[in-house]
């Protein structure tokens, strides 16, 4: 196991990495609590979009030439609206905000200290773009969803050692199509912060 994780900043190596990425997202969303029935279709227009966004940051994590995991950020002022109304119906000033989106990483890769690695690029994007928070949000399922695992993955200890939490009454909505659906619905998503 050769593992490598770095920013791309190189345009071309960023649109290259398109569709590996889409897989990644499409293979490790279908677990919960995300359940995410996506296409590679929409994926590859997803990330499209990302990469041609100023001021984001694509972090990758490989293992040989595979991608095995990545993570996203940029400026919040750049994200769709209902990325950022919930920020602003709160008061807060988009533009002092960098916004973590994804973080993917394959089953077999947890627990190596690469989810660390994901935050310290990205908070370190944020503070050379003079950021003063960094936010991003998670789903949130009921206890009781008949596809819940028995011993679900519980990240928040993990976020909270880095030093976000949860902020009271900043939530909002995304849609997507979930596992045995033929429709999307809207998911409630609790936003994260941290000063930086």
């Amino acid at each position: 196991m050769t593992l490598d994780v770095r920013s791309l900043t190189d345009p071309e190596e960023r649109w290259a990495a398109i569709p590996a990425l889409s897989d990644l997202r499409i293979r490790v969303f279908r677990s919960w609590p995300y359940l995410y029935d996506g296409s590679a279709e929409y994926e590859a227009a997803y990330m499209a979009e990302f990469v041609r966004e100023p001021g984001s940051v694509l972090v990758v994590a490989r293992d040989g030439d595979a991608i095995i995991g990545a993570a996203t950020a940029s400026p919040l002022e750049g994200q769709k609206p209902d990325i950022q109304n919930p920020f602003r119906e709160q008061g807060m000033d988009v533009t002092q905000i960098f916004y973590f989106g994804e973080s993917v990483l394959l089953p077999a890769y947890q627990g190596q200290g690469i989810g660390h690695q994901f935050f310290d690029a990205r908070e370190d994007a944020a503070r050379a773009a003079g950021a003063r928070k960094t936010a991003f949000c998670a789903v949130v399922r009921p206890d009781d969803h008949p596809m819940r695992p028995e011993t679900p993955r519980d990240l928040h200890p993990f976020w909270r050692a880095r030093g976000y939490a949860p902020v009271p009454g900043l939530t909002g909505t995304l849609e997507w199509q979930d596992l045995g659906d033929d429709f999307e619905s809207a998911h409630a998503m609790q936003f994260w912060m941290r000063d930086l």
